[in-house]
């Protein structure tokens, strides 16, 4: 069997943690003699949203491993393995099982750092709509700030530069969130397959290149390679070697996201200065102080 070269899995992807139950309920089920698509029908006769589509896809002639991946984000990962598994004939069962507990510790680790990123977004979100607050808190206290925006040049530059700075701010911080958020795939997945294969057998220049041809995430080559070199010198099975570096690498990226939370609210503080605290001021404070000049008389 040849190892086709997948695409990436979709942006919205599916939990880890809800994959991992499935995977464990199909390992079992395998253990027990079920053939993978009777387990997989098993699992969808429970009620599980994923083996439904799966057992579907499988009902009307897609391949089972296409229709798993299929499902994208952590089923991408657990395709690749099924498919490695397979291929060089290593237990289904228990790799699913070692599937099953990466994916959960994956999953562990990203929700910390979704936790931990929580708080601060939230406060940023909520600081955004202060410039509009500003602007209705005009008109709550009786100001003639619709006037001013309307019939003052002034009045109408300083809510366009301030909606300008809104914007700016919004899409700001938006990139900030963006680059602080858990990145996508299985840490230490490319380790775990290549640990699978060769449990399963395979020379490590053939596990190289299975693991390599399929579409898992989470880890490089190169990092793969300084385990297996590491196993080569020190004599110690690389099996377990690279199942503690993928085991190292799901604890560096739980380290890693909750810096990057940590990081964030201080980061946060720039757009607020630079945009929403003049955007504040634009919006909310320049309209009633015109207000206020436009209703004042002159004096003669």
């Amino acid at each position: 069997m040849v190892i086709r070269r997948r695409p990436a899995p979709p942006a919205s992807e599916t939990g880890a943690s809800d994959a991992a139950t499935s995977v464990q309920t199909l390992a079992v089920l395998l253990q027990a003699g079920a053939v993978p698509v009777v387990a997989w029908r098993h699992l969808a006769d429970i009620g599980d949203p994923h083996a439904l589509a799966v057992t579907e896809r499988v009902e009307g002639g897609i391949p089972l491993l296409d229709a798993i991946e299929a499902e994208g984000g952590a089923w991408v990962d657990l395709a690749a393995a099924w498919e490695i598994a397979t291929t060089v004939g290593a237990p289904l069962a228990e790799v699913l099982r070692i599937i099953a507990e990466s994916l959960r510790d994956a999953a562990s680790a990203a929700d910390d750092v979704r936790i931990a990123l929580a708080e601060p977004a939230g406060t940023a979100r909520l600081l955004l709509w202060m410039p509009l607050a500003g602007l209705l808190l005009g008109f709550a206290l009786g100001f003639d700030t619709v006037g001013v925006i309307v019939g003052n040049p002034l009045g109408a530059a300083c809510v366009v530069a301030g909606l300008l700075l809104v914007l700016a701010a919004r899409l700001w911080t938006r990139r900030l969130l963006r680059r602080a958020a858990p990145e996508p795939g299985t840490p230490g997945m490319r380790a775990e397959l290549v640990a699978v294969a060769l449990a399963g057998g395979a020379s490590i220049d053939r596990a190289l290149r299975l693991v390599a041809e399929s579409s898992a995430g989470g880890g490089t080559e190169e990092g793969i390679r300084s385990v297996l070199e590491l196993s080569r010198a020190a004599g110690v099975p690389a099996v377990e070697l690279l199942r503690a570096s993928a085991a190292q690498d799901r604890h560096a990226a739980r380290v890693h996201g909750r810096l990057r939370a940590a990081k964030l609210s201080t980061r946060l503080l720039i757009p607020l200065g630079v945009c929403t605290l003049p955007a504040f001021l634009l919006l909310g404070v320049a309209p009633m102080l015109l207000s206020v000049l436009a209703s004042t008389p002159l004096p003669l």
